[in-house]
């Protein structure tokens, strides 16, 4: 019997240093506290080439890191034409990354892409707001959206996969 595809939910934001590597340790977190790892995969990536191959940002490091989440070994990387092909959810943190994401996106995949926060019925419509030119109180705000939006996501997945 073959093994079943993993769903695949790729974050995207600007730079990849963020919201988008907070977002994806958040989620990894909750997918492997619901032991649903072999079922679920995720990623990370930017629109932008900014901050390739660098680490995420220290102050999101150490926010997510006090909530006990690890993101020590990410890097930033741009998102690729194979992205589109690879994952099921392609979940852009905000509108303007969301443009972007569907100008660069294969038509046969435009399916796939979406505004994270539109997977919690609080936050639906809404951006995450870029935490880089702010203090360490924006970098709390978006860990507080992106728990929330990842159980919701989570909970979702399970629903629509039988998972």
């Amino acid at each position: 019997m073959a093994a079943e595809k993993k769903i695949g939910i790729l974050f995207v934001c600007m730079g990849n240093i963020c919201r988008s590597p907070t977002a994806e340790a958040v989620f990894r977190h909750a997918v492997q506290q619901t032991k649903l790892e072999h079922l679920i995969e995720c990623d990370s990536a930017g629109t932008h080439d900014y901050h390739i191959g660098e680490p995420p940002d220290e102050r999101a490091q150490l926010a997510a890191s006090r909530r006990g989440y690890d993101m020590s070994d990410l890097r930033g990387r741009q998102v690729s034409k194979q992205d589109f092909e690879r994952f099921d959810h392609v979940l852009a943190m905000d509108r303007h990354n969301l443009a972007l994401l569907r100008r660069q996106c294969p038509p046969q995949h435009a399916h796939k892409l979406s505004l994270y926060c539109d997977f919690h019925e609080e936050y639906a419509g809404q951006e995450v707001p870029d935490p880089y030119d702010g203090g360490a109180h924006d970098f709390e705000q978006v860990l507080d959206m992106t728990e929330q939006i990842s159980a919701s996501l989570l909970e979702r997945l399970r629903r629509l996969s039988r998972v």
